[in-house]
């Protein structure tokens, strides 16, 4: 029991971590998504009533992102884009020229769902048609490159948690089958003193599952501190995780270990009770 404890919470804490590698590429998708911006620039001289119009309406979009109720839009007038520019670059241009060649502009933040190149170029019409806008600007090659480069990490990810499963299944399933086999006399010995094959299963599938509850457990504790250390030597990953989330996963691990030690045993009970004299030799 205790090799089968073992085997099982090594596989069990190679899927948990893995999950967890999941919900941080799944989280960091979310934030690089959640910033994906247009900028809509306004005309010169353009009132202060007017800018709030634009604003108010820009908010009622759809497109628009919104975290607890509010639109993600920001307001940056063109003396804060001067300064900008001459701390990014170290040049007061302002000096050279008689005016601020900059605009008025709206920076907002597109909701992941409006992202595609086709949705850009109609948000890009639709707002461009507000009067009072000027132009509206966003990195196309940016947002195409975060497109791709997201939908491939999916596939892959996808595609290696599908093997991962595979692999690990059919670890706890050798390991159980195992660990049945030893067992296989006592199976037929009950089964000809006329047992039952649902009271022979009974004792090895409450096993199965005991088992499958303290690997599930075990893998767990090693997952909540393993993740405890990486938070203290990265501080960067704490934005990355979610509670419900995490406490999510580790409800799968313990039941998928419960499940896949039940299955296992479960096939095997029931190929020694169906199995001639002579196989089990």
């Amino acid at each position: 029991m205790i090799n089968v404890v073992f085997s099982t919470t090594l596989a069990l804490l190679v899927v948990g971590l893995f999950g967890l590698l999941m919900l941080h590429a799944a989280r960091l998708t979310d934030i690089i998504r959640e910033n994906v911006k247009i900028q809509v620039y306004l005309h010169k001289n353009i009132s202060e009533s007017e800018s709030i119009r634009i604003s108010q309406l820009l908010s009622k979009k759809d497109f628009v992102l919104k975290k607890n109720g509010h639109a993600q839009l920001k307001f940056l007038s063109k003396e804060d884009a001067a300064q900008e520019f001459t701390k990014a670059t170290g040049e007061n241009f302002l000096q050279v020229l008689d005016e601020n060649p900059l605009r008025d502009v709206y920076v907002v933040n597109v909701a992941p769902s409006y992202q595609g190149r086709q949705q850009l170029q109609a948000i890009k019409r639709e707002v461009e048609a507000i009067i009072g806008v000027f132009e509206v600007d966003y990195v196309a090659g940016f947002v195409a490159s975060v497109n791709r480069n997201i939908a491939r990490l999916g596939t892959v990810l996808a595609a290696f948690s599908v093997i991962l499963l595979v692999v690990v299944s059919v670890l706890i399933n050798n390991t159980i089958r195992l660990a049945v086999y030893s067992q296989r006399f006592l199976v037929r010995s009950m089964h000809l003193v006329g047992a039952t094959a649902a009271f022979i299963r009974r004792p090895f599938l409450g096993r199965a599952v005991l088992i499958g509850l303290i690997a599930g457990t075990i893998a767990n504790i090693f997952l909540v501190l393993l993740s405890y250390a990486a938070n203290r030597q990265i501080e960067a990953l704490v934005k990355l995780q979610e509670p419900i989330r995490i406490f999510m996963l580790l409800g799968l691990i313990l039941l998928l270990g419960v499940f896949i030690s039940f299955m296992g045993t479960y096939r095997a009970i029931n190929k020694y009770l169906n199995m001639s004299l002579d196989d089990l030799y």
